[in-house]
Parts: C-alpha cells; structure tokens; sequence
C-alpha cells in the first residue's frame, strides 16, 4: 500500500485567496479522517502567487507547462502519491471539508465516485438556470443514452477515482472536456461508478467565471457527439442508405404510385443522393471510430478488429473498381442509345434512369474505394501499438 492514501488534486486558477480556502478545508478534513492525505495543486501559469500560498498551506504545487483544465488535472493527478485520488476546482464552490462519502464508495471497491450536485443541494445564484434547469440535465440525458452511463450529473467537478483506474482511462483531451472523457472511458471500459450527494456553492473568486454556458455546452455536446461516431455517423448514416437503396431501386424500373401519388423520376433523384450520402456517413462512422481506437480514446471491438485483419484495402478496391467500371460501362449504353437515333431525342425517364443507375455505380464504387484506402492507413501497425 502506498505511504499516501489520497491525494487530492486542484487546479491553480489564478486566484490565490479562494485557492488558500479551498486548501485550508482540504487540510482541515484530512487531519480527522484518520488517512494520510497530500494536497496537490496543478499550476500551469498563476502570476498572482498562488503557488507560494499553497506551499504555505502545506500543499504540493506541480507545474504544468500545458495550458488547460484538463492539462492541470491531468499532470496532477498523474503526480499524485495516493491509491485514490480527489479532483475538484479550487473556486470554492465546492466543499473538500465533506470528503467522507466519497472515500466511503472507494473503499467499497467503486473505481469512479461522482458528486452529485443536484441531490447534494445548490446554493442560491451557484449555477446559472441555463445550466441547472437546460444544459446540465439535458446533456447528462445524451450522455446516458449514447454510453449508457450510470451518473445523472454528468458534469460536476468534485469526483474521486483509484489510481489505478487513471491510468486504465489514459485521458487524452486538455481541456474542459476532460471531465466529460473521464466519466465516458470508465464506462466504456466497464469500471464501477457511482454517485454521492455533494453541494455547491456560488463561486468565491473575485472575478467572473470563464464558464460561458452555451458556448461551453456546445463544447461538451461536440465532444460526446465526437466520443460515439456511431450515432454520429454509423447509425445514421445506415439507416439513410438502407431506406434510399429501397426507394432507389423501386423507382428505377418505372414510376411508383402510392394512392393518387406518383413517385418518378424527379424523386429517384433524391433516392440516389440518400445512398451517397448514407455510405459516405457509414463510411466516416467506421474510419472514426478505427482513428479513435488508435489513439486510445475508445476501446477496440472485434468488428474494427477484423477489418484491420482482413484484405480491406485490396477487397474493398476490387468491388469499388468494379462498381466504377460497370457505371462507365452502363454510361456507354446510354451514350450508344443516344447514338441509334443519330443523337436526338430520346425519352426522357428512360435516359434519365440509364443515367442515375450509371452515375451512382460510379459515385458509390469511388466512395468504397477512398473508404478502403482509408481503412487500410488506418490498419497499417506502428511502434506505438500494442
């Protein structure tokens, strides 16, 4: 067991009273909890001596030469001496002199404690009503259904995790998304997460907050978008192929009558660049995801597995190429029809059928064909691979 069993990490935000209160509380809680605890304090940057004022405290001031909330925790808690570790803001808003109910589910063997600021309480003017009655639940609600995690306060800042399950997370982001990546990695990884009661009080630096709430709401909403390029992509995008390549290939034999509505030609059109565009989504959802799995942010499936396995690049350019070339041959047939009566008019729906299947052949082949050159990129092995 480690000398230290907690550590609790902040970071420096360039205000050094509400950093000394912060540490003061943490110092306090410690000294009754009958484990032995380090103050730890991220700074990448103060000028308003801070740092000396954490020494003073007797906290642990690492520097951090990246900029970013995520950099400061990041470096911080990777420092950090404890089995377990605390992360909260020193802004004061939240409250390190009630840590118990955390250690508590660490103790139970839980691997990601998240503070819950909603069944904890909220202090009057601590939170915007944007965020409290919009952004917070209505983000926290995407985050459930696209990862299925277990919190229902996706994006409080107080949280406490084992060292080991930082280092199985392999956190990549620097900045606000940080929190949101943790809290996304531990259950895609299937760690154990849970949730206390934890407060918030309105935040005590001398200056507005950096927080913006939609600018940073749209941040978070990106990144968890980003985060599941299955729905973003994969899903979506299958769908749209699957219900176009239906319509499509009922339009091009002949018009389709659907009670006194016609379907012709003008909607066989809209069919075709719904399969276009549904493959080219499926294809980004696949080439997304491989690009996450290598860079460490998502975790491999026996799917992505196989493909970086297969022949994806020399199959993939067989059937497009083959795709193309029959377009081109299909195009010839239409050009040779066009030919037969010495290149005047024809019908109109039968060329403009001719035409459509021809194209798509083309468009779809080459599209199969970029995708399994990307693919193939995506599956060459490298040093930094295990």
């Amino acid at each position: 067991m480690s000398a230290v069993d907690l550590s609790i990490v902040m970071p420096c935000l360039n205000e050094a009273q509400t950093l000394g209160r912060c540490i003061a509380k943490a110092r306090r809680w410690a000294q009754g909890s009958g484990l032995e605890v380090e103050v730890l304090v991220a700074d990448n940057g103060s000028t308003d001596g801070s740092q000396a004022i954490a020494t003073g405290l007797g906290a642990r001031v690492v520097p951090v030469s990246q900029r970013g909330y995520g950099s400061a925790l990041y470096h911080g808690s990777q420092a950090a001496a404890g089995r377990w570790i605390v992360m909260g803001d020193s802004d004061d808003s939240y409250d390190f002199s009630r840590l118990d109910a955390f250690v508590e589910r660490l103790r139970a063997g839980d691997e990601l404690v998240m503070g819950n600021r909603f069944r904890g309480g909220i202090a009057p003017g601590a939170m915007p009503w944007k965020n409290r009655h919009i952004g917070n639940p209505i983000l926290t609600w995407i985050g459930r259904v696209l990862f299925d995690c277990p919190a229902r306060d996706f994006h409080c800042g107080l949280r406490a995790y084992t060292r080991d399950a930082f280092q199985r997370m392999d956190l990549r982001t620097t900045g606000m998304e940080f929190a949101s990546e943790m809290l996304i990695k531990a259950t895609l990884l299937g760690m154990r997460v849970s949730e206390v009661p934890t407060t918030l009080d309105r935040d005590g630096r001398s200056r507005p907050p950096h927080l913006r709430p939609w600018r940073d709401g749209w941040r978070h909403l990106r990144f968890m978008l980003l985060f599941s390029p299955r729905w973003l992509f994969l899903h979506p995008g299958a769908a749209v192929f699957l219900a176009s390549a239906i319509a499509y290939v009922a339009l091009l034999f002949g018009p389709v009558r659907v009670g006194r509505v016609a379907f012709d030609v003008h909607t066989l059109f809209y069919a075709e660049a719904g399969v276009i565009l549904g493959l080219l989504a499926a294809i980004l959802g696949v080439a997304t995801r491989m690009f996450a799995v290598r860079e460490g942010l998502l975790r491999d499936h026996v799917f992505f597995e196989r493909i970086r396995t297969s022949p994806v690049f020399e199959v993939g350019g067989f059937l497009g190429g083959a795709m193309m070339l029959g377009g081109i041959v299909w195009g010839l047939r239409a050009l040779l029809a066009w030919g037969s009566v010495s290149f005047g008019a024809l019908t109109p729906g039968t060329l403009l059928r001719t035409i459509s299947f021809s194209t798509t052949l083309i468009v779809v082949g080459g599209e199969v064909v970029l995708g399994s050159f990307i693919f193939g990129f995506l599956s060459l092995p490298t040093r930094g691979q295990r």
